[in-house]
């Protein structure tokens, strides 16, 4: 797959499949990027793990954090990167050693790694690279445009909330 054409389909898939996303480089700082993506997945009903090394058995946003992959006892549907490009391969390899394997490895906006990439997708896992899943949850939910940006979608598909009844989803919460 070209890395950086992902359909709406093939992102919507990811969305829709994953319950449970392990957040490498997650951060109690409220203004990071890392603590609002956290936040909005939290609250769009997926169920995230945030890895942080010097944040190890605290909780971030009422989960507890972990130190590494290895160490979440559960589990895990998607690899959320929120590190640098040469972490990536790193953090990738980590989760090709995770039994069961995860479904998706996810690096955030700016990091690509494509031999990390190409590892995984041997492996049978999909992988996105400089996507942000709350961006892209934002763009097929319809969200984005509330703020004025375009989500490259067409649709006369009603709207509908989201199971907590406060925001609008198109169906994107995980699947139970």
């Amino acid at each position: 797959m070209d890395h950086f054409t992902y359909t709406n389909d093939y992102i919507s898939g990811i969305l829709q499949s994953v319950k449970t996303i392990a957040l490498v480089g997650a951060s109690a700082k409220k203004v990071r990027p890392s603590y609002f993506v956290m936040k909005y997945l939290l609250d769009k009903g997926y169920r995230i793990i945030p890895i942080n090394p010097g944040l190890a058995g605290q909780e971030l946003l009422g989960q507890t954090v972990y130190a590494s992959l290895s160490d979440v006892p559960e589990p895990i549907d998607m690899v959320d990167i929120f590190r640098n490009s040469e972490a990536a391969g790193s953090i990738t390899d980590e989760a090709l050693t995770l039994s069961p394997l995860p479904k998706v490895i996810w690096m955030q906006l700016s990091v690509r790694n494509d031999e990390a990439a190409q590892k995984a997708e041997a492996a049978g896992l999909q992988v996105v690279m400089d996507r942000c899943p709350k961006i892209e949850y934002g763009k097929l939910s319809g969200e984005w445009a509330w703020v004025g940006g375009s989500t490259g979608v067409i649709s006369s598909k009603k709207q509908t909330l989201h199971q907590s009844g406060k925001m609008q989803s198109l169906g994107l919460a995980p699947k139970k």
